[in-house]
């Protein structure tokens, strides 16, 4: 890459020559990752090994102050000095710095949300226990620094949180007792290799500290925190224009974002209708779904299934000729962490593009809760019914995120290896799901088509429902009614889907990225003409990292024109 240099004054007021890869390395190393440690790991820069996020209202003012430093150096950086591709990451670079600054200081879930300080700690230890970066004893030690910085997070926590929405101190609550849970058994199951008495002593006693901290905590959250959370969750519409500039690059009116989301749904259901009837006119679509959602696996059968899907669906990408699949190494399939299944039900855990030692990916699958009742874990279940099964497993593995990890190394830029965009990422794994289907998986199982429109029905009701509840157009139970009514899925997930709205605002980039990956296909189609080929378009398209698609599209199409 070709360094250019600019001056700069130094803090001391001296002017010294700044190169943009320079710059670049000074943003993460300054206002990034000292910041957000844990990130830092999980993206394979183990100098953080041993660092905890600090939410101290000080070290806040600080990360805003060095976020205003650098916006104001990325901006006056001469444009006219970077290649294209450089001034596409100057836009990626400033996007993040205001997406920062606007969460710190106008979204502040460090004031207004519970479990960020226990989810917090639990992410920080899962992320050196989880990969074998180190030896045992020294990602211990590593550990051991970690919680001893704990009862600080904590109390961070009561010193900011001043009145929480009460959905998120109820979420708050519904996730603590797991990540108690994890620090008693986990923790120390992932370290039982350590034979060093002195040091499993100090582990013993710095874990037991943070046993102690969350139970403490917990009981604070119940007693005093729950019963005076009145707060409000909502963004407005004003902030949410904002976020989603800022982090997709989308500036979209928010009605017509409304208008293209309906028009989806309505597409969806109509086609799910037409699905339903071929499988079996005599029956309402609601009696097929009811149907489809019972050839599910038993709970004791449901990571089986999903690791019995992968192989199948890697061979069918590499006969069709659908993109090329850089590794044949194979994700790891298990169960999600404790501390994260009241939000989640599937994810994919890969390393960073950095990371150097500890390879392994993780697919997270949530089973039953062993707490609920006979009819929770038949509802839960029928939502991985066999379809949605496929459709799951096409979106976390092949070729949805994992096949999006193994590419990582082809990107072009440290911005793009660091910075992402959840319409690239969600949108291309949700494409997917789609495309895969479109493209003959399945040998033409309408049940399959079923599961695939089924989780299509739901991405286009998050669409609705993230920007209807942050803008006051819909209450929570409007929120999760929608998702049953209009989105086909089960009441439990409805709930669980609209609790994940109100602290994931615009988790509408699952469509709204299909969307855009889809117009960009078609126009990508028409400008290469006989010479296009879907292998040849995913492979362009997944060697640009994971930046907006706006940027994708000047650098596939050459132009400007319109993501919708």
């Amino acid at each position: 890459m070709k360094r250019f240099s600019i001056m700069m004054l130094t803090a001391a007021g001296i002017l010294q020559a700044q190169s943009w890869d320079g710059l670049v390395d000074n943003y993460f190393d300054e206002a990034v990752f000292p910041f957000n440690p844990t990130s830092a790991v999980q993206t394979g820069f183990h100098a953080y090994d041993a660092q905890l996020e600090d939410f101290s209202q000080a070290t806040i003012q600080k990360e805003v102050a060095v976020n205003r430093r650098f916006e104001a150096q990325f901006a006056a950086f001469p444009v006219t000095k970077l290649s294209a591709d450089q001034q596409a990451d100057r836009e990626m670079v400033l996007g993040n710095i205001r997406s920062t600054l606007l969460s710190l200081e106008s979204i502040r879930m460090w004031e207004k949300d519970p479990d960020q300080y226990a989810s917090t700690a639990s992410g920080a230890a899962f992320t050196i226990m989880s990969r074998t970066f180190a030896p045992a004893d020294v990602r211990l030690r590593a550990l051991i620094a970690r919680e001893k910085q704990m009862p600080k997070l904590f109390a961070a926590g009561r010193a900011n949180l001043k009145n929480p929405p009460k959905i998120y101190s109820e979420v708050a609550i519904e996730q603590v007792p797991g990540i108690i849970g994890f620090f008693q058994s986990d923790v120390p199951l992932a370290f039982k290799t350590v034979k060093d008495p002195a040091l499993l002593g100090e582990f013993k006693q710095s874990n037991a500290v943070v046993i102690k901290e969350l139970q403490t905590w917990l009981a604070w959250l119940k007693s005093d925190v729950l019963p005076r959370s009145k707060g409000d969750y909502k963004l407005g519409a004003d902030t949410y224009r904002k976020k989603l500039l800022y982090d997709e690059m989308v500036d979209t009116p928010l009605d017509k974002l409304l208008d293209i989301a309906y028009a989806d749904l309505r597409k969806n259901q109509q086609q799910f209708r037409d699905t339903a009837k071929k499988i079996d006119p005599n029956q309402t679509p609601q009696q097929i779904l009811e149907d489809a959602e019972k050839d599910h696996p038993t709970a004791d059968k449901l990571l089986p299934a999903f690791r019995d899907s992968l192989a199948g669906l890697r061979e069918y990408i590499v006969q069709h000729k659908l993109m090329t699949i850089p590794s044949p190494v194979m994700p790891i399939v298990e169960e999600t962490p404790p501390f994260a299944r009241a939000l989640t039900s599937a994810s994919m855990d890969t390393p960073g593009a950095y990371e150097q030692v500890a390879k392994e990916a993780y697919f997270n699958v949530t089973p039953v809760d062993k707490k609920w009742s006979a009819v929770q874990a038949e509802d839960w279940l029928r939502s991985f019914n066999r379809g949605t099964i496929a459709s799951t497993a096409i979106h976390e593995a092949f070729p949805g995120h994992y096949v999006q990890f193994l590419w990582m190394p082809a990107a072009p830029s440290k911005v793009r290896k660091l910075i992402s965009a959840n319409t690239y990422v969600e949108g291309w794994a949700h494409y997917c799901e789609q495309m895969m289907i479109d493209e003959g998986y399945g040998g033409g199982d309408l049940k399959l088509r079923l599961g695939q429109l089924q989780d299509a029905l739901l991405r286009d009701a998050r669409f609705v429902v993230g920007i209807k509840i942050h803008t006051g157009q819909m209450t929570f139970e409007e929120g999760a009614d929608f998702f049953v009514k209009e989105g086909y899925q089960t009441k439990i997930t409805g709930e669980r889907e609209t609790k994940r709205g109100t602290s994931d605002p615009i988790y509408l980039y699952y469509t709204l990225g299909k969307l855009e990956i889809l117009k960009l296909r078609e126009d990508y189609r028409k400008m290469r003409g006989s010479a296009f080929t879907m292998e040849e378009f995913h492979n362009n398209f997944l060697k640009q990292g994971m930046p907006p698609i706006k940027v994708v599209r000047r650098k596939m199409l050459g132009n400007d024109s319109p993501v919708l």
